[in-house]
């Protein structure tokens, strides 16, 4: 039976989605939902392959349980990791996961006469990924960070076992590869942390129609107007149409239903969405979205043909604000926004990259905001989507940044713009995402200040996401050496506050920070770009190490603190002289947690706070 054939009354019923404001924030792909997914996490077979010798060995077929070196891993945990319950961090380059899938699984991921096409998705497996089913190549996917899928359909049955076999390959000496703060030496050093192999976010089946959508892609305009993109999936219906409805459900408001007609074979379908109770500017701020009032306007999405009856539906959300830049300020809804933001890495001890739970995620976008910041900049990951979702939840504003090679060449360029265009698309719909970042401290372009090829290549990937999306400030090489960015961001671990103070105090300091070699000893701008009047912020400060209780003996940050006192004291004195600037437009304390041997964290790396939270919260707003 097809979707268009069901009974009358049940038709409605795929337009009738749960809301994305109801989830529980365990669905892998929080802005496009569906009713049903079957979760592949958990345990699985894993073998290491040091000597690359599991495909000619016949592995992509899988393997017996008593086979040699086999053992079991908890996925989505990194092999490296505790939580994955190998704990094995030394260099493997090679590694391969096996588990079955049966009718139990295709039954959860909705598979029927409605929705006959099973999708098989990873939510990210670094680097580069093959997969087989029953020895049949699926297919593969190279990029450490970004999600991919595959249409499994014709092979899966659903009364039958199916192996699903995954190898995934990361050289720990390949520099070219994208890697951020994983370590390239077999121990963690300096800023830099055990490496993340392998699978490191949710595996998931998903049934769909033969007709389906694929992606939905946001973006605010205005606050009374939404532009939606939406990709769809297997054969257009002729003469069909999309159908798209906005309410905001703490109102149990419907803000307004578009359809629209599919024009031939067309698989991008954009279409522009009024939000007609917006156009009064006494009460737009009635729906906008913001940290101090995250509201949600939820949505839905249904692919209907041509009589009309859905072939299928997708629930989402969207928040409705914009940002930009402007008379030195970062502008949310057009009005200056101060930026108090934290550096994340988002690590954990016992997962590494990974989330310990998603439960994890929430609390992590919690205690960002219980510290007082209303912001927080994800450094060198590309963070599961999940979290996103409470930063858009919970009201958190984010920079999205790429993690980045340590060489520059061809293949590292390829590289690392193709996996940066992927994160743009998959995160482009989220309201917390204000900023993207493509380039930090010149890693992977380590003489821009003088090589005009690492120069061209920094103005294009920063043009280039302005070509993705052209409504959110894009920050061209975060902290030194810029040239076509939308915020001067500097990098200064001063640890004096008082001397802090004096280097961003008044519009001769501004000066002397923008031009010339700044605080972090590069040069702030090269290519021959220079100050534009784009506002000024702090985004790497702070640093002050202190441990609480035991220490360990690699501790490292910039500087460091005697006791509990005295370190909350250097933090407050550090954020007294932010406040006391008369230009910066946000700043960026560095950082979170602690994280293996850098301890510069406002909490432990168990996410305690080193002190009172309320002492820091007092630190960084400058009240009790």
């Amino acid at each position: 039976m097809t979707t268009a054939e069901l009974p009358a009354e049940t038709r409605p019923a795929l337009e009738q989605l749960p809301l994305a404001t109801r989830q529980d924030g365990t669905y892998p792909r929080p802005q496009m939902m569906r009713t049903t997914w079957a979760d592949l996490d958990g345990i699985w077979s894993f073998r290491h392959d040091d000597a690359d010798v599991g495909l000619d060995a016949g592995w992509a077929a899988g393997w017996s349980a008593d086979a040699p070196e086999s053992r079991a891993i908890m996925v989505p945990f990194p092999p490296e990791s505790p939580a994955s319950q190998v704990a094995e961090a030394g260099f493997h380059p090679v590694v391969w996961y096996a588990r079955t899938i049966g009718p139990d699984e295709l039954a959860s991921a909705g598979r029927s006469g409605a929705a006959p096409r099973v999708l098989l998705h990873f939510g990210a497996v670094d680097y580069r990924a093959s997969v087989w089913i029953d020895g049949v190549f699926v297919g593969s996917h190279e990029g450490g960070h970004t999600p991919f899928a595959f249409d499994v359909t014709g092979l899966v049955g659903d009364d039958d076992t199916h192996r699903l076999v995954v190898r995934a390959e990361d050289d720990p000496h390949d520099l070219t590869q994208p890697r951020g703060k994983q370590d390239w030496h077999e121990d963690a050093h300096a800023i830099w942390y055990r490496r993340t192999t392998g699978i490191w976010q949710t595996v998931w089946l998903e049934a769909v129609p033969a007709s389906s959508i694929e992606a939905l892609h946001w973006l605010p305009a205005s606050p009374s107007t939404v532009e939606l993109s939406v990709r769809l999936r297997g054969h257009v219906p002729t003469g069909g149409s999309l159908r798209v409805s906005l309410r905001f459900d703490e109102r149990d408001e419907l803000l307004g239903t578009v359809e629209v007609g599919l024009v031939g074979p067309a698989r991008v379908v954009h279409i522009t969405v009024p939000v007609a109770r917006q156009r009064n500017g006494q009460a737009e701020d009635e729906l906008t979205w913001s940290p101090e009032r995250p509201r949600l306007v939820d949505a839905t999405v249904t692919l209907l043909d041509a009589h009309g009856d859905p072939v299928d539906a997708v629930s989402s959300y969207l928040g409705l604000r914009t940002v930009g830049v402007g008379g030195g300020a970062f502008l949310l809804h057009g009005r200056p926004y101060d930026v108090r933001s934290v550096l994340n890495q988002g690590y954990w001890p016992e997962s590494h990259l990974a989330a310990p739970s998603p439960a994890a995620l929430r609390r992590e976008v919690e205690l960002i905001k219980e510290l007082g910041f209303n912001a927080c900049r994800i450094h060198q990951k590309i963070e599961d989507p999940r979290f996103l979702y409470w930063a858009d939840k919970l009201g958190l504003l984010v920079w999205g940044e790429t993690p980045g090679a340590y060489e520059f060449s061809t293949l590292a360029v390829e590289r690392l713009t193709r996996e940066w265009l992927e994160a743009v698309d998959r995160d482009l719909s989220h309201p917390s995402i204000v900023t993207w970042v493509p380039f930090n401290e010149s890693w992977g372009i380590q003489h821009v200040v003088d090589d005009p090829a690492q120069q061209a290549y920094a103005r294009a990937l920063t043009d280039l996401t302005r070509a993705l999306d052209p409504t959110r400030p894009v920050v061209c090489n975060d902290g030194w050496e810029q040239q076509n960015t939308d915020i001067i961001s500097v990098h200064d671990y001063e640890g004096d506050g008082a001397v802090l103070a004096r280097t961003y105090a008044d519009a001769a300091a501004r000066e002397r920070v923008v031009t010339g070699i700044a605080p972090s000893h590069h040069p702030q701008f090269v290519g021959g770009a220079s100050d534009a009047g784009q506002p000024v912020m702090l985004t790497e400060f702070g640093g002050v190490n202190y441990q609480p209780g035991a220490s360990r003996d690699d501790a490292w940050g910039y500087t460091s603190a005697a006791d509990g006192d005295d370190w909350i004291a250097r933090v407050t004195g550090l954020y007294d002289a932010v406040r006391a600037s008369s230009f910066l437009a946000g700043s960026c304390y560095t950082q979170l947690t602690d994280t293996m041997q850098e301890t510069n964290g406002l909490l432990t790396a168990d996410r305690e706070p080193k002190v009172a939270i309320e002492r820091i919260r007092a630190a960084v707003r400058g009240t009790v």
